[in-house]
C-alpha cells in the first residue's frame, strides 16, 4: 500500500471511529433522557422531571461512550501506530553501494529526497501552509539534485522551493511557476496559490500585489 493510500486509510478509519464514539454518546443520551423522564415520579413538576432526564442524559451518554471507548480504543491505537510508522515504511534501506557509480546513484536519490523533505519542512516552518495534507505531505514534492524541489499544484503549474544560506541564516524561497509565463511569483501563503487558481479557471489575468524585498524570503530562526 503506497503512503497516500494508507493516509486515506487511516483518515477514513478515524473518522469512523470518531462517528462511531459520538454515535454511542448520542444513543446513551437519548436514552438516557427517555428513562429518566418516564422513571420519574408523575407527581413531580414538568421543570424537575425535564432536569432529572437531562442529568440522567448526562450519565448515559458517559456511560454508553466510556463502554465504547473499551471497543475503539484498540482501534485508536492501531491507526496512531499506523500513522507513526508510516513514513519509516516507505521504503527499505538500500544495500551497500557495490561500485562508485551505485554510490553516486544512492547518494542522488537521497539528495532528492533530502531536497523534498526540507521542502514539505518549510511549508510547514513558515507557515506557508498550516494545514496538514498539501504542501506539508512531501511525497508531493520532487526533490532535485541540486536541493531544490517543484510541487505540482495543476497543468502548467507548480510551487518551487529552493534554500540558500544568507547572512540572517537559512534563506527560503517559494515561488509560483507557470507554462505561460516567465515571471514567478513569490508565495508566503496557500491563499495566495489559491488566488492565483481562481483567477486562472475564470480567465483573468492573474495580478499580484507588490511584495516588500523583506517579505520575499523567509528566513530561519
Amino acid at each position: 500500500m503506497t503512503a497516500t493510500l494508507r493516509q486515506a486509510a487511516n483518515t477514513v478509519a478515524g473518522t469512523m471511529v470518531e462517528g462511531a464514539s459520538m454515535a454511542a454518546a448520542l444513543i446513551g443520551g437519548a436514552g438516557g433522557a427517555y428513562l429518566g423522564y418516564q422513571l420519574a415520579p408523575a407527581s413531580w413538576p414538568d421543570g424537575l422531571r425535564i432536569a432529572a432526564a437531562g442529568a440522567i442524559a448526562v450519565l448515559g451518554a458517559v456511560a454508553i461512550d466510556g463502554l465504547a471507548e473499551i471497543v475503539l480504543a484498540p482501534m485508536r491505537r492501531l491507526m496512531w501506530k499506523n500513522r507513526s510508522t508510516a513514513s519509516t515504511g516507505r521504503a527499505s534501506a538500500p544495500s551497500p553501494a557495490g561500485t562508485l557509480g551505485d554510490a553516486l546513484a544512492q547518494v542522488a536519490t537521497a539528495t532528492e529526497d533530502d531536497a523534498a523533505h526540507h521542502a514539505a519542512a518549510a511549508a510547514a516552518a513558515f507557515r506557508i501552509d498550516e494545514g496538514a495534507n498539501f504542501l506539508r505531505d512531501e511525497d508531493r514534492w520532487r526533490g532535485y539534485e541540486d536541493g531544490e524541489a517543484s510541487f505540482y499544484v495543476a497543468p502548467g503549474v507548480w510551487l518551487h522551493h529552493r534554500s540558500e544560506q544568507t547572512r540572517y541564516g537559512c534563506g527560503h524561497h517559494f515561488t509560483l511557476l507557470t507554462a505561460d509565463s516567465d515571471q514567478p511569483v513569490t508565495i508566503t501563503g496557500v491563499d495566495q496559490i489559491c488566488h492565483h487558481l481562481a483567477a486562472r479557471a475564470a480567465g483573468f489575468p492573474v495580478s499580484e500585489p507588490a511584495t516588500d524585498a523583506k517579505d520575499s524570503e523567509l528566513h530561519a530562526a
